[in-house]
């Protein structure tokens, strides 16, 4: 089974002398054992082999980002001409904007949806005031009902259709940072495409975590980071993907610099772009060989465990956590994310007794118990159970940690 893969992980340095209990992946991965070997290997390409570790070596540089691609190919359902792992997250959300927000003076709408992660709100705001636009004319936050924590399944296609030929861009998360809800990529896509926009995703909280078949769904372009459930380290060398359909499209305007150019000519420093015939032309630099290595040594761990059977232990465990903190948390506690069709392995868990002011002694005493979790105002618990390193067992211990928890501060 996929519980074998916990060992290859490291685990917090314990302070009480117990398994450390680590549910915050979705915000930070565990260290894959290996990262530390494989970065510190290319370090010693370095040291050995100075200019010439490009080159040679196991891993030559020249050549290294390669390495992810079929991973990331896998990991998000594409085609490998498709993906690359290149820059940070927000960089690769804007450098897709140029090439994917082209509004005009009556089609310049990006519906987004409200709570989006603030820098995706940032992001999409001064992409419309680069346009020209006022962002609160031109961005349309998908708004919640009141008294209600997610929003239904049509809202998306309704709103959609409603803004109809006023709509540029729909441009989601395709798992919720704060609900944990999970939108239908395939049903957005296409209602999306009926109405004349383009569509793209940010899946910070997608990529590792939900079952992907980017291509299949005919998404334009989506953009993800690798150090949540993909476990790269702080910062980690983020991901995107292009549809094959727009990769010669030479309509597009793209930002360009030269590692997007012909491999075969790259080293002959031409004057004129000459645009690699797949996602690779949207690079701009050569990338950070450091943060590849340590991506590597989790990626292998994704194609030896395969993102279904992930997602399928993840559902087991998530329903598991559900269940066993309604049973011993009973009406303390309120899980907002939907059902397991809707979400990924996170749960934003929202506690009667918990409030701003008793945040820091709640997180003070599960921090003393070794339990990693994050709170989020005003009484959100954000936990995930990891299928790649968390357990059944520490579910239970969690659970018990947290009755306790409520217990010692509602004397």
């Amino acid at each position: 089974g996929l519980s074998k893969f916990r060992s290859q992980f490291v685990f917090p340095k314990s302070r009480s002398g117990k398994q450390p209990l680590y549910f915050a992946g979705h915000s930070l991965g565990l260290m894959p054992v290996n990262a530390p070997k494989y970065v510190q290997e290319e370090m010693q390409a370095w040291g050995e082999f100075a200019v010439e570790g490009h080159f040679e070596g196991n891993h030559p540089w020249l050549p290294y980002h390669e390495n992810i691609t079929p991973s990331f190919a896998r990991l998000v359902g594409a085609k490998e001409s498709e993906v690359v792992a290149m820059n940070t997250l927000t960089v690769n959300l804007h450098l897709l904007m140029v090439s994917f927000y082209r509004p005009t003076k009556t089609r310049f709408k990006i519906l987004i949806e409200e709570n989006s992660f603030p820098s995706d709100k940032y992001a999409v705001d001064s992409q419309a005031q680069f346009h020209g636009f006022d962002p609160a004319q031109a961005v349309v936050e998908l708004k919640l009902r009141a008294g209600e924590t997610t929003l239904r399944p049509n809202d998306i296609e309704d709103k959609i259709k409603e803004l109809g030929d006023t709509l540029a861009l729909v441009m989601l998360g395709n798992c919720n940072y704060l609900s944990g809800q999970q939108f239908d990529f395939k049903k957005i896509t296409a209602a999306g495409h009926a109405a004349g926009a383009t569509v793209g995703f940010n899946l910070a909280h997608g990529a590792g975590n939900l079952y992907l078949q980017l291509h299949e769904w005919n998404v334009d372009f989506a953009v993800w980071c690798s150090y949540k459930y993909l476990n790269s380290g702080p910062g980690g060398i983020a991901g995107a993907y292009v549809h094959e359909k727009h990769l010669n499209d030479q309509t597009l305007p793209r930002f360009e610099g030269w590692w997007g150019t012909s491999k075969k000519t790259r080293f002959k420093m031409g004057p004129q772009f000459d645009a690699i015939p797949t996602i690779e032309a949207w690079q701009l630099s050569n990338p950070p060989i450091w943060q590849l290595a340590s991506l590597r040594a989790s990626m292998e761990l994704f194609d030896q465990a395969g993102m279904k059977n992930l997602r399928d232990r993840g559902d087991r465990l998530t329903e598991f956590f559900e269940n066993t903190l309604k049973s011993e948390l009973g009406d303390d506690v309120k899980v907002v994310t939907p059902e397991k069709s809707q979400r990924g392995s996170m749960l934003c868990l929202q506690f009667k007794k918990l409030n701003s002011d008793s945040a820091k002694i709640w997180m003070k005493s599960l921090h003393a118990k070794d339990i990693t979790v994050d709170f989020r105002e005003p009484n959100i618990i954000r936990a995930t159970p990891v299928p790649l390193y968390n357990s059944f067992t520490d579910i239970v211990q969690l659970a018990m940690a947290l009755k306790q928890v409520i217990a010692e501060n509602s004397k």
